[in-house]
This record gives C-alpha cells, structure tokens and sequence, in this order.
C-alpha cells in the first residue's frame, strides 16, 4: 500500500511564537456535534456546528495549557497522539465544584477547543476527563483552585480551527 506524498511545509517562521493559552476554552458533548467538515488540503476543520451550545471554560492566563505525544509501535504498525490538557480553575465554590462533577460524568466523550497565545484555535475530539484536584494553598496568597486534566488519544495532532468557528460554538 503506497502511503501519501512528503510535503514541505516545515519552515522557519519570523513572526513572535508565544506559549500558554488564552483564558477561555469551549468544551461541548461529543454525541452534540450535528456536523463536522474538515479540509485535506488545509488540514483545517472547516465546518462544526453542534445541537446544543458549548459551555464557556474561563481561567487566568498562565495557568493551563495542553500538550500531544506521539505512539509509535513500529512492530505493531499502530501510532497515534495522546493529547493532555491541563486546566487551572481559580478560587473553590460549589458551582465549579458541580460543573466540573458533570464534565466528568460517565467518563463522556468531550470536544474540546482552545485558543493559544499565537493567535490559533485547536479542536481535540474524543477527550475525557481523566484527573482533577487542588484545594484551599496552604498560606493566604495561595488562593484556592481546582485543577482538570483531560486526554484523548486520536490518530493525529489537534486540528485547527478557525476563530469564527470558536465564536459560534
């Protein structure tokens, strides 16, 4: 089986390359999703609209972030990326307490879409949630929080996705 074509599109960039996220995120229900396009040649998702709203996932900046690590079995021939997103959830209080019960509930399939600090949107289907902790800090200035780690494990990177797309979830 021919495999497809190398492409040359890894190249240094002059623009500024900024780490962290934005301070909000979308999370919405996998079996939600009413329609997903997504472009070969741009390897963009193009189109996703979902039968109910996304919930809003609001954090301070320099607190969360995600990253993806590639499998690669060369004896079996099996590969795909785990995706781990980290998020941090400022000062304790019930109704975080129950939002957070709920996105974990079932151990349900999440979408999740973030925006990082460069100006790009990414789409990780299929996450769950698999961890989530903190407390009160032990000194004042610790503040209280609560933090969410979700995973999925997919065939490939995050995909992009565009800001007006973000917008309308």
């Amino acid at each position: 089986m021919a495999c497809n074509n190398l492409i040359d599109l890894i190249i240094g960039s002059c623009s500024n390359n900024s780490g962290g996220l934005f301070t909000s995120a979308k999370a919405f229900s996998m079996d939600d999703v009413s329609t997903y396009t997504f472009s070969d040649s741009t390897w963009n998702v193009t189109g996703l609209t979902l039968s109910t709203s996304a919930i809003d996932l609001e954090f301070r900046r320099n607190t969360s972030n995600y990253t993806e690590d590639g499998a690669i079995d060369l004896v079996n021939g099996s590969s795909f990326v785990t995706s781990t997103i980290n998020f941090v959830f400022h000062r304790r209080e019930a109704s975080k307490s129950k939002a957070i019960k709920l996105l974990g509930e079932g151990q349900q399939y999440l979408g999740i879409v973030v925006g990082d600090m460069n100006g790009k949107y990414w789409y990780f289907p299929n996450a769950q949630v698999s961890a989530f902790g903190e407390g009160s800090g032990t000194a004042r200035a610790d503040g209280s929080k609560y933090s969410v780690t979700l995973v999925a494990e997919n065939d490939f990177l995050a995909y992009e996705i565009s800001k007006a797309i973000f917008d309308t979830l």
